[in-house]
């Protein structure tokens, strides 16, 4: 089973767990950046989820895939994100949820 860590009441995180404790601080540092500016800008902020999944692991790399959803006002955005470092996938997602969202 897959650990979640909820930050504030609104953001969800699962499979964050395969992570270095010092790459979540990061990874969450991002994420409640493009919270903020979610729940500042958009009138109907409900949540935020990021999914994490680690494919094609190596000895010495690793790929990460990142679903990433924002529910606005009922309205579900969705994005998917494969990426090789996690900081870049989780900006990657949110800056394509950003974009869809405003």
């Amino acid at each position: 089973m897959e650990d979640d860590m909820e930050l504030g009441g609104n953001i969800r995180l699962s499979g964050f767990n395969v992570l270095q404790k010092p790459e979540v601080v990061v990874v969450k540092k991002i994420v409640g950046s493009y919270a903020r500016k979610f729940s500042d800008n958009l009138q109907g902020y409900e949540s935020l989820d990021l999914h994490l999944k680690e494919i094609h692991k190596t000895e010495s790399s690793e790929k990460f895939e990142l679903h990433a959803k924002l529910i606005n006002q009922g309205k579900i955005i969705t994005t998917e994100v494969t990426e090789r470092n996690i900081f870049i996938a989780v900006d990657s997602a949110l800056k394509k949820i950003e974009q869809q969202a405003f």
